[in-house]
């Protein structure tokens, strides 16, 4: 075994979230991941698995930590499980929780690297790039609101989707099954599901209307998730059946489950019915003028509640499966969906999602997984600081002084912190001149 050489002296608060998170790993090998965390949060350049090992200190070591990432990818659900628990203890959250799935790509390159595929761009950008050859990740987060800096997203777990023609490529012995994105999500909301339900939580699910569909709703509302998503313009909707006039018996045969075929476009074109009211979307106090009605959809199988809002650009249709949801409560859970996006951002910008040269697919999982915990790492440990401790401004006077701390400016406030109890440290052990201390600070505040 290498000997531990990590020279930074991590704070006091931060310590314990990334010991939790090894607690369910193997004792043999379980004192790696706060390394491994810890090498992540000061690699730089290309955030590859050698930068974080340079950083932590253990490049002699590189590969047993290799073999290590093979190993954590299997354990991801449980390690996942340490941080939601963690979180709960941490952040104190309402007594509903809002989660956001979606999926989003990451590029590769190499055709060596197992699971990764050619997938459809939904970002093409200027170069119209219609496909990509990578990984694509059914990513679930926790939508919540911070009392200072509004909506935001905890990241919890990814799993990652191989497509059926791709699994052929895959070594047999890495025990590989395939699943739909569809049943990687219903997955994901069970697992999380039974964890809320443990600590007392109801859960609603926000999804786009990419996840919409039969074989993901069934299995989500029958781990007792609320639904929230968006409805196609043209979705099979019906009435709900007709209630027998009093002392009529009804007719043989099955009862009717659904009633009359509704157009939701006419709905939409028809002037009267219209409705307004204030909801904050997007941390903004928003007027929003919709329709609300009680539809049958045969995907979920039962009752939905449909509320049309029309905007400039035309008009939308979104639905609750609780029928009993306020109209405010579902568009207001809706809007939080685009803090997964921000999170898709972060750990691909600020983390090197993506970087990571593994080809192991089960590594693989490791290191898209450990992107996601440390952005969620951070956020918890920033959770309770000031604005004015994560981010100063002074320095840039074109920018806004009010606007928020970045992800970025999180982790680059708990890097200082770390460097300079390093220093401080430094400077009660072997006295130094003040000189010398203060460019040292200041190089330290330029690498952090």
């Amino acid at each position: 075994m290498a000997q531990f050489n990590f020279a930074w002296q991590s704070p006091q608060d931060w310590i314990p979230g990334s010991d939790n998170l090894a607690e369910v790993l193997h004792a043999r090998h379980r004192w790696r991941l706060p390394l491994l965390l810890a090498g992540m949060l000061f690699a730089q350049g290309r955030r590859t698995v050698t930068t974080w090992l340079r950083a932590a200190g253990v490049s002699d070591d590189y590969q047993d930590y290799y073999y290590f990432l093979s190993s954590l990818g299997r354990q991801t659900r449980l390690v996942a499980m340490q941080l939601l628990l963690l979180l709960l203890r941490t952040v104190p959250l309402p007594s509903r929780v809002i989660a956001v799935i979606d999926d989003s790509p990451t590029k590769r390159y190499g055709k060596h690297v197992e699971g990764a595929a050619i997938h459809h761009n939904p970002t093409p950008g200027p170069a119209d790039q219609q496909f990509l050859y990578g990984h694509v990740w059914v990513t679930l987060s926790l939508a919540i609101r911070h009392p200072a800096w509004g909506a935001l997203a905890l990241p919890l777990r990814a799993m990652l989707y191989v497509r059926e023609q791709t699994l052929a490529k895959i070594p047999a012995r890495r025990g590989w099954k395939f699943a739909t994105k569809l049943e990687l999500a219903a997955e994901l909301v069970e697992w999380l599901a039974l964890w809320l339900q443990i600590a007392k939580k109801t859960l609603w699910v926000v999804i786009d209307g990419g996840y919409t569909k039969t074989p993901f709703l069934k299995r989500a509302l029958a781990a007792g998730a609320t639904i929230i998503g968006r409805l196609r313009k043209d979705a099979a909707l019906f009435a709900p059946p007709p209630e027998l006039p009093p002392g009529k018996k009804r007719n043989r045969g099955r009862p009717r489950k659904y009633g009359q075929k509704m157009n939701l476009a006419k709905r939409a074109a028809h002037r009267h019915g219209w409705q307004t009211l204030t909801c904050v979307q997007y941390g903004k106090s928003v007027v929003k003028t919709y329709k609300t009605f009680i539809a049958m959809y045969q995907p979920t199988g039962g009752a939905i509640r449909v509320v049309i809002v029309k905007e400039l650009h035309g008009w939308f249709p979104f639905f609750s499966t609780d029928i009993n949801a306020s109209v405010s409560d579902i568009l207001e859970a809706f809007a939080d969906r685009a803090t997964i996006e921000q999170d898709f951002h972060d750990v691909k910008e600020v983390w090197g999602a993506g970087q990571q040269q593994v080809r192991n697919i089960w590594s693989n999982l490791a290191v898209y997984n450990l992107n996601l915990w440390m952005h969620t790492l951070v956020e918890l440990w920033a959770w309770n600081r000031p604005a004015s401790e994560l981010c100063d401004r002074s320095s840039s006077p074109w920018d806004n002084a009010q606007r928020r701390p970045s992800h970025a400016n999180r982790r680059a406030a708990l890097r200082r912190e770390i460097a300079g109890k390093e220093l401080s440290l430094l400077a009660e052990t072997h006295p130094l001149p003040r000189k010398i201390l203060d460019i040292v600070s200041q190089l330290l505040a330029l690498a952090a």
